[in-house]
């Protein structure tokens, strides 16, 4: 239908729809009582308050464009790679997680990535002419008398429980 069409077809539409709605009221009526009844009544009659707001064009156009999406996800194999790639991402990003919870595919040698920084000098630290910490201090006790944190006492807490 072209768009020209539907301003005429949306009511028409929507009375069509009502009055299959009414029909299966009627039945759902005579089995069910009279509260079921009214329920399927009042919802029979919103297609064709659809219809008379314009609001059935929008939604024939939002049918047409998700049935036109769907045709060609079936049958465009570029989608189905895109498919692929999404299915593919998810898979990498779950092994990811497992493995993380795991302990494995970290930092080699067995440090966690905190160890590993408490272990390097901080930038601008540890160099000759450093006025803080002086130039016959290590690089952990520059670290400590700099206010940086010391992760010594962490580290002796994680090998006490068996975690390196």
């Amino acid at each position: 239908m072209s768009p020209e069409q539907l301003p005429i077809a949306g009511p028409m539409l929507g009375a069509a729809l009502t009055v299959v709605g009414l029909l299966i009221s009627w039945v759902v009526w005579r089995r069910r009582g009279a509260a079921a009844g009214l329920r399927g009544v009042a919802w029979s009659l919103l297609p064709l308050a659809a219809g008379l707001m314009g609001l059935m064009a929008i939604i024939w156009r939002i049918v047409a464009d998700l049935a036109g999406f769907f045709v060609g996800l079936v049958f465009n194999p570029v989608v189905w790679a895109g498919v692929a790639v999404a299915g593919l991402a998810v898979v990498l990003w779950v092994v990811s997680g497992v493995m993380k919870s795991r302990g494995v595919g970290g930092p080699k040698g067995g440090t966690t990535a905190v160890e590993g920084q408490s272990r390097k000098p901080a930038a601008g630290i540890g160099g000759s002419g450093d006025a803080a910490g002086g130039a016959g201090q290590q690089p952990g006790k520059k670290q400590a008398a700099g206010g940086t944190e010391d992760f010594s006492d962490i580290e002796d807490l994680l090998r006490k429980h068996g975690i390196e």
